[in-house]
């Protein structure tokens, strides 16, 4: 279908040629009464008449097409000028309405993100952490006056940064938080510790955190350093009070379960009743009590690092029918099945013997404990990728939701009868050896704890060959 102009050149053209029609009829009939002169000026005037209609109707509608345009354009400075008050000059004046009425909403918009920048801005210089903006391939776009006082010059630019003492840690937090599009959470292990920056004797740990637009698109990353260093004195005083006090203890609370002990085996004498159930309660106690002893020690060891880690290759298997070996007395008192599930070809995982024996020893313990009688606990493995998973699953009460946010915490409420340091203690083994710990359960029907461990890298058999 022709457009509006091709449409009114057709129109003029019909008009034009009508025109010449009429304009050769009334020359013919002049010239037939001898009016040849007036013949040919009115066909001239047709003409021209027919010619001035087109140029009148397309000249300035081809001239509004112009202004338009260039409004639509973005200049909206311009004017579209017309002098009459015909239809033209009604669209001409609302085309210039129109115009302004975009510059105002331009300059407004402007002025709300000038406005709104400023005060990012503001916010951003007055926190006292130091804060690094970066985009989405790592380069810095902004930094606070206290990134700048800690790291120089190099705070603004990211190959300086490098560099600079720690910044590797910088940009690595940034570069995994992008690629995982993925906080990294203040509750975090990873995020708690802590690293120096700059020349400044003062320990840092950082907080990354992914940038995205209103649907979705990651822009960048914003990472905080946050001072830790009095944090990290109080921990370290913590850690070794707790160890000193706990190795203390341990030595008096051995005669005291020594003393309870040849009591319940009757050295002392024959007892009452009472007397025989407030030694096997004071027993119990002190039972009790060596095993948060020995947690407390082991989780400072683990704290101060002097927990030391013999690094060995391990079955799967092995160590799952060990564990279940230790613990088949106790699950039977209460009749409680215990099965191992995991091929014997499962990849050896590289693992301390002694803090694999702690984890599983641990779960398989709290297992049994909240299992009731004629129950049935498995302990299984499998090979996923570069780890082996493995896990303790029961048909026990289960544990409540609110709970499950919390349960490797210290001293988590979690077991009533426990020192409540257990799970804090199996995560931190297992992440130590550098696996992940999760839990799923609900209530009535049994939970399942599942951790990995690094499977073991195959060392490929050399043999010589002969050439020749």
């Amino acid at each position: 279908m022709p457009n509006l102009t091709q449409r009114l050149i057709l129109g003029c053209a019909l008009l034009g040629l009508l025109t010449a029609g009429l304009a050769i009829a009334a020359h013919r009939a002049l010239a037939a009464a001898g009016l040849t002169h007036l013949a040919y000026a009115f066909g001239v005037a047709a003409l021209l008449i027919a010619a001035a209609t087109i140029l009148s109707v397309l000249l300035p509608i081809q001239k509004l097409a112009r202004d338009t345009q260039r409004i639509a354009q973005g200049n909206l400075e311009h004017r579209v000028e017309w002098s009459s008050k015909d239809s033209f000059g009604r669209i001409a004046s609302e085309l210039n309405r129109i115009a302004v009425r975009l510059r105002e909403l331009r300059d407004t918009e402007a002025g709300r993100r000038q406005m709104e920048f400023q005060l990012s801005d503001a916010v951003l210089q007055s926190i006292f952490e130091p804060i690094i903006v970066t985009d989405g391939k790592g380069h810095v776009l902004k930094v606070n006056q206290a990134a700048s006082e800690l790291l120089g010059e190099a705070a603004g630019d990211r190959m300086a940064l490098a560099s600079t003492p720690g910044g590797d840690k910088i940009l690595n937090a940034i570069r995994d938080a992008v690629s995982m599009q993925k906080a990294v959470a203040a509750e975090d292990e990873a995020a708690m510790l802590p690293t120096r920056i700059g020349q400044k004797e003062r320990s840092y740990r950082l907080r990354t955190t992914p940038m995205r637009d209103s649907e979705g698109r990651l822009l960048g990353a914003v990472t905080t350093l946050e001072d830790v260093t009095s944090l990290q004195d109080i921990d370290r005083f913590k850690t070794q009070f707790i160890a000193i006090a706990s190795r203390k203890l341990r030595d008096p609370l051995l005669h005291l379960r020594r003393g309870l002990y040849a009591m319940a085996q009757g050295f002392s004498g024959e007892m009452t009743a009472l007397q025989t159930e407030l030694v096997a309660q004071a027993s119990q106690d002190a039972e009790n009590l060596d095993d948060l002893m020995g947690d407390l020690v082991e989780v400072a060891e683990l704290d101060s690092g002097k927990r030391e880690m013999k690094i060995e290759n391990i079955r799967p298997l092995q160590a799952l029918n060990e564990a279940r070996n230790r613990f088949l007395d106790e699950a039977a008192k209460k009749h409680i099945r215990v099965d191992v599930q995991a091929y014997a070809d499962l990849a050896m995982v590289r693992a301390d013997r002694r803090a694999l024996r702690s984890i599983l020893d641990n779960l398989l313990s709290n297992a049994i404990r909240y299992t009731s009688e004629e129950g049935e606990i498995l302990l299984a493995a499998e090979e996923s990728k570069n780890f082996v998973q493995f896990s303790v699953r029961d048909t026990g009460r289960g544990i409540e939701a609110e709970r499950l946010k919390s349960i490797f915490d210290r001293f988590n409420p979690f077991s009533e009868r426990g020192t409540g340091l257990g799970l804090a203690l199996v995560r931190r083994l297992v992440e130590s050896l550098g696996g992940q710990i999760a839990v799923e359960s609900r209530l009535g029907h049994g939970s399942t704890f599942r951790f990995t461990l690094p499977v073991a890298a195959v060392e490929e058999d050399r043999h010589p060959v002969e050439v020749g």
